[in-house]
């Protein structure tokens, strides 16, 4: 039975340390602009049901399982993201925009990577390329336009984005369109992995036999997105810390079972 105890708390104990993980990520990403909180979900491992009730009047109006279910410990079975909407933020920053939409997702070139990645931070930046100015996010990675990164001359007096994502620059008293700002509506936002960054990106749709279309759709509307504001976190604080209190409590309870267990190991050594 102590054996059985061991196996029991060292799995879990091994799982709710990835949960304390999970939820420091969230603790640290509170004031990252666009984060998505994540949350992690557990499940039970193998369990053994033995059954030890002969008599069945033992059975009536019993709500539980009959007999006695020894389980094996516990595992995250996965980590989903909140994908909830943040709260906007004024900046008072001509760079700064917001998606109006919960769905809807910037396009982010990544270099040295394969197509592209989406995000919800619209924190963003220009990056100076010789003669040139390219859109890009808070880590440096491309905006994507409707033909490819948005790039302008490095010599323009402004810049504004419009609420339909077009981008308009302008040099000695003259507007011009400088390109759209691509965005896509994720149907199935479930299916996106994080990957880093605050990026997301899709996994390998071949082996969920999904295709593109059925995840991913375009977006063509005025109205999708507001400057001069930002998106924040969606991580509540308050919920965050009472979870890592819960964990560490249930971390420690696991602890102690490994204490005693070994209690119970050294006493039947003695015995022999």
């Amino acid at each position: 039975m102590s054996v059985r105890m061991l196996g029991q708390a060292s799995s879990t104990m091994d799982q709710i340390q990835r949960q304390m993980d999970v939820i420091s990520h969230n603790i640290s990403n509170s004031n990252t602009t666009g984060y998505k909180m994540r949350r992690p979900e557990f499940s039970d491992l193998l369990f053994q049901q033995i059954h030890n009730m002969r008599d069945g009047e033992n059975a009536r109006n019993r709500v539980t399982y009959d007999g006695i279910r020894v389980g094996t410990g516990a595992r995250i079975g996965a980590v989903h993201s909140d994908l909830s909407i943040g709260s906007f933020q004024n900046t008072d920053r001509k760079l700064d925009v917001v998606l109006t939409d919960k769905n809807h997702y910037f396009q982010v070139e990544v270099e040295d990577e394969e197509g592209v990645s989406y995000t919800r931070d619209g924190n963003l930046h220009l990056s100076s390329e010789g003669n040139e100015l390219a859109l890009v996010n808070s880590d440096g990675h491309y905006i994507v336009g409707e033909n490819g990164p948005i790039r302008f001359s490095n010599t323009i007096d402004d810049i504004q984005i419009a609420d339909n994502g077009n981008v308009y620059v302008t040099e000695n008293d003259e507007t011009t369109l400088a390109g759209r700002i691509s965005l896509v509506g994720v149907i199935r936002p479930r299916v996106m992995e994080t990957v880093g960054d605050n990026l997301f990106r899709l996994p390998d749709l071949d082996e969920l036999d999904l295709d593109f279309d059925e995840i991913i759709a375009d977006v063509d509307a005025d109205e999708v997105m507001k400057s001069n504001k930002l998106e924040m976190s969606n991580v509540d604080l308050g919920t965050q810390m009472t979870e890592l209190i819960n964990a560490q409590r249930a971390y420690q309870v696991n602890a102690k079972s490994v204490t005693t267990a070994d209690q119970m190991q050294g006493l039947i050594n003695q015995m022999r």
